[in-house]
């Protein structure tokens, strides 16, 4: 498969030693200790994030989960409150919604990996609080119905935007389109923090509430720097939930936004060289971009055709035994992006569409620093591996 693994994740620049080693000799890694004309690091990385977005506001906590959960907290969702979300993502989104003591409404998601809008504006009545999209895995849904819709209801829409830094929609970053936009920096993302997240907005009373309960004790929002917000006026008046991001997660993140720009273009140009290459194959479909989307991509999607269950399966254990398993989200028994395994929403509905979808739809990581010799060791490695289990040597690799 070649010299770099698909699990590495994206190298800490160098200019964050400097940093980290005085944090290592004073000890300082908690972002209030700062004084108020003197910012600390989260502050540093908020303000800057903020800017390479285009947007007003931006708190950084411990989670992308988190900025989900306090983005629902701070747009109003109550308890007993229905909340959409896309029945094809991470565990963690109907988590936060669980969390929150609002309840999942699941949307299907079809073989092309993006919302069903008639599924959606079913399911969307006046008695939705909240609208979850997960740009799942890069995916983007169609964002012009959802915002048209969500306006109609006047319905708060929450962007879960931990696979899409970087991708545009109609030329406007993913992530700024709604009332919240929610990133990550977990290891695996375009930005790697280890753990981390953090959350946009342009409204300032969201702003506020989420600072607050994100544990800005006491008056310790004013070290964040930000003017024309309404902290005072909800001072005490949420519960502090302590989701806060450390100096030293923050030092590693910082530079890694310059780089932003350049990962983003090295990952379409991997993606869309191995998408082309695998697309020629009669057992294998990549779906294809919308064309009001550019996505960044940092891992690969992909549906099997004309293949049952059993040889599905086939195509895991193979992967498997040949040292790098290529995923089937629904083929898998525990993984946490498959419905029906988020038994802890209660009763779990049947959804045709997202289950057919999850039965064929292969994953494996694509790591931007991988060379046009990996990319092309990754391309045979697949087209091998669905040959073989399909029992068939009719696949052309890579020459």
């Amino acid at each position: 498969m070649g010299k770099r693994s698909v699990y590495d994740a994206e190298p800490i620049p160098e200019s964050a030693r400097a940093v980290i080693d005085e944090m290592m000799e004073t000890g300082d890694l908690f972002r209030y200790t700062a004084s108020l004309n003197d910012p600390s690091p989260v502050t540093l990385l908020e303000k800057e994030f903020a800017a390479f977005m285009g947007v007003k506001y931006a708190l950084a906590v411990n989670s992308c989960s988190s900025a989900i959960y306090l983005s629902l907290k701070a747009v109003g969702v109550m308890p007993g409150d229905q909340v959409l979300i896309p029945a094809w993502t991470f565990a963690a989104v109907p988590s936060a919604v669980v969390h929150a003591g609002a309840l999942p409404i699941l949307v299907e998601v079809g073989a092309n990996l993006r919302i069903d809008m008639d599924d959606f504006e079913s399911k969307l009545t006046d008695s939705t609080k909240a609208v979850i999209i997960s740009h799942m895995r890069g995916h983007t849904s169609d964002m012009d119905a959802i915002k048209t819709l969500c306006d109609f209801y006047d319905v708060p829409l929450i962007e879960d935007a931990a696979h899409s830094l970087g991708t545009l929609w109609n030329g406007q970053k993913v992530g700024t389109m709604g009332t919240v936009g929610c990133f990550s920096f977990q290891s695996y993302k375009m930005v790697n923090g280890g753990e981390g997240g953090i959350l946009l907005t342009n409204d300032p009373d969201v702003y506020a509430k989420s600072v607050i309960m994100s544990g800005a004790y006491e008056h310790n929002w004013a070290k964040h720097m930000t003017d024309d917000v309404p902290f005072e006026k909800y001072q005490n008046m949420f519960p502090l939930f302590n989701l806060r991001m450390s100096n030293l997660s923050a030092a590693v993140i910082h530079p890694q936004i310059a780089e932003v720009d350049g990962r983003v273009a090295k990952g379409l140009k991997n993606y869309e060289y191995v998408e082309a290459k695998l697309n020629n194959s009669p057992f294998i479909e990549v779906p294809k971009a919308d064309a009001r989307e550019v996505r960044a991509p940092d891992s690969l999607q992909f549906n099997l055709i004309g293949f049952d269950d059993a040889e599905a399966f086939d195509v895991m254990e193979i992967s498997r035994q040949r040292g790098n398993m290529i995923s089937i989200f629904g083929m898998q028994g525990d993984n946490a992006r498959v419905f029906w395994n988020w038994k802890f929403i209660g009763n779990v509905p049947e959804l045709p569409m997202t289950r057919a979808m999850l039965k064929r739809a292969c994953d494996i990581r694509l790591p931007i620093g991988l060379s046009v010799e990996e990319l092309d060791q990754t391309v045979d490695f697949i087209l091998t591996c669905v040959a073989d289990a399909k029992n068939t040597s009719d696949v052309k690799l890579c020459g």
